[in-house]
């Protein structure tokens, strides 16, 4: 049974279109492959998840210092700033910063802030409890809102052979805007049933 056509140009055209549809599976896997390769080896700075502190974490006697940036997309019409520049702590212990944004327009947005550490090295053995980055935020026009970090340093950090000499870490925060939130049910019924008006001069 012949499972390509007879014509030589046909069997081209098959072979053509399953190599465009094996081109885009793989780019469409490509996507989510990348962001799990990224979180599981700190890749870019990606940093790690953690559900909870770890309570057998050893502490150490060593310091280490998490500077906190942040930016917005210029599309965005937030001002958006870390409470503090930066903070030092023993590695291993669980440390807790503070972040503002402010909606500056006349419309509820969703934001939503994508984040990495520099070094990159960095990235394997920094782990975030708790985060606002996690999921998105929804501001009203003019409302300001101050947003948690809980975040640990690997104790790992100070034994691994590429990143044992890091001791300043930058924790950076970049917000995108996600969207504008849909009109409530009663609300959106309210618009629809409204009657039409004409302008008039």
């Amino acid at each position: 049974m012949r499972l390509l056509p007879k014509d030589k140009n046909q069997r081209v055209v098959v072979q053509l279109v399953g190599v465009v549809l094996t081109m885009g599976a793989l780019a469409w896997a490509a996507v989510p492959f990348y962001d799990w390769f990224c979180r599981v080896t700190g890749y870019a700075g990606t940093t790690q998840v953690a559900t909870a502190p770890y309570a057998d974490s050893e502490i150490l006697d060593e310091t280490i210092t998490v500077r906190f940036d942040a930016n917005t997309d210029t599309n965005l019409p937030w001002t958006f700033r870390p409470l503090q520049t930066h903070m030092t702590l023993r590695i291993g212990e669980t440390g807790l910063a503070y972040y503002e944004a402010i909606n500056n327009s006349d419309h509820s947005i969703i934001g939503r802030a994508s984040y990495n550490v520099a070094p990159p090295v960095a990235g394997s053995f920094f782990y975030k409890i708790e985060c606002f980055c996690f999921t998105e935020q929804l501001l009203e026009p003019g409302e300001r809102m101050e947003m948690p970090v809980t975040f640990e340093v690997d104790p790992a950090i100070a034994t691994d052979r590429d990143a044992s000499k890091v001791r300043d870490i930058t924790l950076s925060y970049t917000f995108h805007q996600y969207g504008t939130p849909e009109p409530a049910p009663a609300a959106q019924a309210a618009l629809d049933s409204a009657p039409a008006t004409t302008r008039t001069n």
